[in-house]
């Protein structure tokens, strides 16, 4: 049932970090409950295609009535932790600020999901993952030498810095609440993680080994034995054999002499090399070089669409991906050796255990109904 078992911890919906952040505590056991507004929802009557919720218990609740804002304070009386991903001050305006619910369960954790943090002159300020990253150096070093800076996703603000760095300090807090029977407030913002995850790369910049011209180093495309290259039928592969014994290895398969070439870290011939490996690499199709690269220590892959890598071996042995009720996802992880992860339930329609919940929390039948009368649950 996953490590975090009998830990309970109250979501108010949000987008992007704040769900994969209560999808990592799901995954490993929590019991997540969703409070979402009673028209929320992204997938309509698909919500078993919204990934990031699954494992969620799902109540519909209107913050926006004070009904609605005594119901959620009743339910964080009982829960380990409680986390938002709104503005500074927001919650506080609703009436379920730190403060205000820590007042009430002094033992809660509270998490906090922001973009720019709880503080700092861009705080109140409108942003996405492509702006967070863009201030610590992330996005300046991501891409090819000559070209504009690539933007990778939104894994590297929304989910990398922002969503797991929540769940992971979550459960440091509730670690140390237990310990010291005290909550306290967990500022998860995504420029401070993706900073954090910058940490080697600002090292190597500063030691000289690292150039901020883009797409001339050793691991961000500048070196002809660490990119991607297209091969003769429109696919690519990738290789990122540094080391120098996985580099002549790589040689050796692909029809090279090592000691006609210049050596590996002569960085002044990266360029006329990676024109030499886009020449040979072309000379094959994507399953050709598979059948010549592939388990070897050459340190070779095919660059696969997310529709070609449920099917890749290395995934179906390893259960990397698994099916539920007709949707493909990735499996919970880390993986465990004795409260191994799970995935609990599909994400649920909008109030779908409203009832459920409620009556967990000690609401009654006919305060249920009141509530629903008043429209401030569904």
């Amino acid at each position: 049932m996953g490590p975090l078992k009998g830990i309970k911890v109250l979501e108010i919906a949000g987008i992007g970090p704040g769900p994969f952040a209560g999808m990592m505590l799901a995954d490993m056991g929590a019991d997540v409950i969703r409070v979402e507004r009673p028209k929320g929802g992204m997938f309509g009557d698909n919500p078993k295609l919204d990934i990031l919720n699954r494992g969620k218990r799902c109540i519909g609740v209107d913050l926006k009535t004070p009904e609605g804002v005594a119901t959620v304070l009743k339910l964080a009386e009982s829960c380990d932790a409680m986390f938002e991903g709104f503005r500074p001050g927001v919650v506080e305006k609703l009436g379920i600020g730190p403060e205000q619910v820590m007042a009430l369960n002094p033992g809660l954790v509270y998490g906090r999901m922001t973009g720019w943090g709880q503080d700092g002159p861009l705080a109140h300020a409108s942003g996405h993952d492509i702006n967070y990253i863009s201030i610590t150096g992330a996005l300046h070093a991501i891409g090819n030498r000559g070209e504009k800076p690539v933007v990778p996703l939104n894994l590297v603000g929304d989910f990398g810095g922002g969503g797991l760095m929540l769940a992971f300090g979550m459960v440091c807090a509730i670690l140390e609440a237990k310990i010291s029977g005290k909550g306290q407030v967990v500022d998860a913002a995504m420029v401070d993680g993706a900073a954090a995850l910058m940490a080697s790369v600002y090292g190597a910049q500063q030691s000289g080994f690292w150039s901020e011209e883009r797409g001339t180093n050793m691991l961000d495309s500048g070196a002809h034995f660490y990119d991607t290259y297209e091969t003769s039928d429109g696919k690519y592969i990738c290789v990122g054999a540094f080391e120098p014994q996985f580099y002549a290895e790589l040689l050796n398969l692909i029809g090279l002499e090592e000691k006609e070439l210049p050596h590996q870290m002569d960085m002044g011939q990266w360029p006329d090399m990676k024109d030499r490996f886009t020449a040979v690499f072309k000379t094959k199709t994507r399953d050709e070089w598979c059948e010549i690269l592939d388990g070897t220590d050459a340190c070779f892959s095919p660059v696969l669409p997310m529709s070609e890598a449920y099917s890749h071996p290395h995934n179906v042995a390893r259960g990397t991906f698994v099916e539920r009720e007709g949707v493909m996802q990735p499996r919970p992880v880390p993986r465990f050796s004795r409260t191994d992860s799970e995935i609990q339930r599909p994400a649920a329609r909008v109030g779908e255990h409203t009832d459920e919940i409620l009556s967990e929390a000690g609401f009654s039948a006919n305060d249920i109904a009141k509530l629903k009368e008043q429209k401030a649950i569904k």
